[in-house]
């Protein structure tokens, strides 16, 4: 019986709090959750805070991309050079990237549905909200903080505005991206050659196949960092509201509804 109780207890659990940020279950669109994972196989998975399979799609999406030489010719498409776009292509891995890419947009929606029945099944009877973590190497609380400055610090250098809401692992993860990103497609020199007047310098210097993969990546993490404050801002109120009724509210106290209170 103990046992049983036990685990319809952590059954009932929608939030954790670890020296690595704040993992939550809540309400999410699963057509905006499935769009991401249209835009790059994994995104969709990383709003879910499922990080394995997330982590695990995003890496598989570049080695397969890398492979097939997708994106170089994405960018022949988009110029009317269909011919160079067939011949850059690889048609060899063509088809291990589709089954995956499909899979990544289903499982994401799929995914999205079930954690909202979770949440709605649950939500009433959740246990109540760890609000502070203490360890030897890292403290992690919460509290209120301001969307558009996690947005701001997301638009400097991707990662600083997940480090603003405390996600050690999608922070480090960002950051590795984006260097390697950065690096392969050689966009600070080409920013640079553009700023200083050089347009064909810069356009030559540029790796169209590595370019493609920075804007939905650059985009993905301000929408991320965004969307997470404001889940992390709504779990702190639903914390505070705990707090006060188990501290501060009468057992015995009843809200009356269309009885006028003297």
């Amino acid at each position: 019986m103990a046992l049983v109780f036990s685990k319809q207890k952590e059954a009932s659990k929608l939030s954790h709090l670890s020296i690595f940020g704040t993992t939550q279950i809540h309400l999410r669109n699963p057509y905006i959750i499935a769009m991401w994972s249209v835009v790059f196989p994994g995104y969709g998975h990383l709003l879910l805070n499922k990080f394995l399979r997330g982590f695990s799609l995003v890496i598989w999406e570049l080695f397969i991309n890398q492979m097939i030489h997708l994106n170089s010719a994405m960018v022949y498409s988009f110029i009317g050079d269909i011919q160079k776009a067939k011949e850059v292509i690889d048609i060899r891995y063509m088809h291990l990237y589709i089954p995956v890419y499909i899979f990544a947009i289903w499982d994401s929606y799929r995914t999205t549905v079930d954690m909202n029945k979770i949440f709605l099944l649950n939500e009433k009877d959740a246990n109540d909200i760890e609000r502070l973590v203490i360890k030897p190497f890292e403290i992690n609380y919460l509290d209120k903080r301001v969307p558009i400055s996690a947005v701001l610090w997301s638009m400097t250098i991707p990662s600083l505005g997940q480090l603003y809401i405390h996600r050690i692992f999608g922070a480090f993860f960002t950051l590795v991206m984006t260097v390697v990103l950065v690096h392969f497609s050689h966009f600070i020199e080409a920013f640079h050659y553009l700023l200083i007047g050089e347009l064909k310098k810069s356009t030559q210097v540029l790796n169209a196949q590595w370019l493609l993969y920075l804007p939905s990546f650059y985009f993905f993490t301000i929408y991320d960092t965004y969307m997470n404050v404001v889940e992390n801002n709504k779990l702190y109120d639903t914390e505070q509201k705990q707090f006060l009724r188990k501290y501060y509210q009468s057992n015995t106290f009843q809200l009356k509804k269309g009885i006028k209170v003297k």
